[in-house]
C-alpha cells in the first residue's frame, strides 16, 4: 500500500493553505457533490482535534492523516502521510480505499487551483461493482499516453473527448476534457477500487466528472451518455448523482 502521497501544485503555499482551511474552497476539490459533503468536510478538516501548524505548512486532519506543504521550484509540494493503521478500527478494512481517495482528491486539488481557482464545479459521480475487466478498460482508457500528453478518443459511453492526460497510476486515470467546461476544461477521473472481503468481494470502480459553467442542456447530455453506459454495463448499480 502507498503510505505517502504527493503532488506539486503550480501555486504558492498560502494559496494551497486557503484551499485547505475554507470549507467552501475544500468543497471544490474534496470528494464530489453529495448531501453529506458539508458534514464530511467539517468532520475531516474542522473537527476540534484538527491541528494547524503555526506557520501554515502542516495540517493534521481528524483521523490523523497529515497534509504537509513545502515550497519547491514550480510551486508547492503537497503531501499526505497516512496515520498508522489501527487494525481494530471500524475503518481498517477501508484503509486502501482511503489512501486511493487521497490520491484522487490531491489531483482534484491540483486541478482546482491550476485550472479553476475561482470556479465552482458541478460533479457527476457513480460507482459500480467489479468484474472480469475494469472500468478503465471498458471505457477505452487503458492505452492513454503519459501524463501531460494530449489525447483524443471516443469513450465507451460514445462521447468523443479530447484534452491532456492529467495523471495516471496503477489504479486511476485522470483526463482533462475540453467539452466539460465552458472556458478551459473539466476533469474526468476513473478509478478501480480494491477488494474488501464481505463488502466488495470483486472490487469495483468509480467515476467522477467535474464540470464548470456548463448550461443545463450540456449537463443533461453528459449525464445521459454516462448513465446510459452505466445502465448497460452495470445494470444493478445506482444511477448517477
Amino acid at each position: 500500500m502507498t503510505n505517502n502521497l504527493s503532488v506539486v501544485i503550480n501555486a504558492d503555499a498560502p494559496q494551497v493553505w486557503t484551499m485547505l482551511r475554507e470549507p467552501a474552497k475544500v468543497a471544490q476539490w474534496h470528494g464530489w457533490e453529495a448531501d453529506e459533503l458539508a458534514a464530511e468536510i467539517h468532520e475531516i478538516y474542522f473537527h476540534k482535534d484538527v491541528v494547524e501548524a503555526p506557520d501554515h505548512t502542516s495540517l493534521t486532519t481528524h483521523g490523523g492523516d497529515v497534509f504537509d506543504l513545502k515550497p519547491v521550484p514550480g510551486g508547492t509540494l503537497v503531501s499526505v502521510t497516512r496515520a498508522a493503521l489501527d487494525h481494530n478500527s471500524e475503518w481498517a478494512a477501508w484503509d486502501e480505499d482511503i489512501t486511493q481517495g487521497w490520491l484522487t482528491f490531491l489531483q482534484q486539488l491540483r486541478f482546482a487551483l491550476e485550472r479553476h481557482p475561482h470556479g465552482k464545479r458541478h460533479t457527476l459521480f457513480f460507482e459500480f461493482p467489479g468484474g472480469k475487466s475494469s472500468a478503465i478498460d471498458k471505457l477505452g482508457l487503458s492505452g492513454v499516453p503519459a501524463p501531460g500528453e494530449p489525447y483524443e478518443l471516443t469513450l465507451g459511453t460514445g462521447e468523443e473527448i479530447s484534452g491532456k492526460v492529467w495523471y495516471r497510476t496503477n489504479h486511476q486515470v485522470g483526463l482533462t476534457v475540453h467539452s466539460y467546461a465552458e472556458h478551459g476544461d473539466g476533469l474526468l477521473i476513473v478509478a478501480d477500487q480494491p477488494v474488501i472481503d464481505d463488502v466488495r468481494p470483486e472490487g469495483g470502480s468509480l467515476v467522477i466528472v467535474s464540470t464548470y459553467d456548463l448550461g443545463a442542456h450540456r449537463l443533461e447530455a453528459i449525464n445521459s451518455h454516462w448513465d446510459g453506459w452505466r445502465a448497460e454495463n452495470y445494470p444493478t448499480s445506482d444511477a448517477l448523482h
